[in-house]
């Protein structure tokens, strides 16, 4: 019980890293906020873990929308009274090409680059702008931040991505300098590749797979695993510990 009676926020919690990490929460004793988009996938983990006789609340949610955001934060904390932990989890990828492009610069039209962005960046900033008020009146709080392996290194082929989760890592350091005496730690993850959804049609194919397996431990990752990840970073196991940028990519980053 390391979230015993933590209330825990997780945006992107309907599927993959989200709802492994939103299941993972609940068992660990936090009443758990599914902040998703999706309606169904929302409701059908939220339904789950209570299911499991865990506490998990569904409330629909568009991080890229201001104000959205703002009712769902405020609502947590007239159901609860409190935020004691932020997962920004949410995120766009590979599984969104059909929506917007997902190439060079020089190929991605400015349309699909700000909605990128507007998701995967702006949506860590509105999540954060929200729930930094109701931590710093705590005088406690974790927030952790996912953001990619793009986000460290130079991979090609998905620049607004990789833009994107870049500034996470940027905005991650300087959260955690700046809101440190107040006692809030900001963490960041960065996954390698996840068996999720987001890359489930390129696990098919296997010049992709080869790619993905090129690290010292061989395989892609498990949601569970980013989830593990995240179970350490916002509990008082990891009390120490804010600014830290950690790879969950099977050692990849250190070859």
């Amino acid at each position: 019980m390391r979230l015993k009676d933590k209330v825990a926020i997780i945006t992107g919690a309907g599927s993959g890293q989200g709802k492994a990490s939103a299941k993972l929460f609940a068992q660990e004793g936090a009443h758990v906020i599914i902040a998703e988009w999706n309606e169904e996938n929302g409701k059908q983990v939220e339904q789950e873990i209570r299911d499991a006789g865990f506490n998990a609340v569904f409330m629909k949610t568009d991080v890229s929308n201001e104000e959205n955001v703002r009712a769902v934060v405020e609502q947590t904390v007239e159901q609860f009274g409190r935020i004691d932990i932020l997962f920004n989890n949410a995120g766009i990828g590979f599984s969104a090409r059909s929506k917007y492009t997902m190439s060079s610069l020089l190929k991605t039209p400015l349309e699909d680059w700000n909605q990128i962005l507007a998701i995967n960046l702006n949506g860590v900033y509105h999540m954060s702008k929200y729930v930094l008020p109701i931590m710093i009146n705590q005088e406690s709080g974790s927030i952790v931040n996912n953001s990619s392996l793009n986000g460290i290194q130079g991979v090609t082929g998905a620049d607004a991505y990789t833009a994107a989760k870049g500034g996470v890592v940027a905005l991650t350091r300087v959260m955690a300098a700046d809101y440190g005496k107040h006692n809030i730690r900001v963490n960041c993850i960065c996954p390698g590749a996840i068996d999720t959804p987001m890359i489930a049609e390129v696990l098919q194919n296997e010049k992709f797979t080869e790619s993905f397996t090129a690290n010292p431990l061989g395989r892609v990752g498990k949601p569970e695993e980013i989830a593990n990840a995240a179970l350490f970073l916002a509990s008082d196991e990891s009390s120490y510990i804010t600014g830290l940028i950690m790879p969950v990519d099977g050692g990849l980053n250190a070859i």
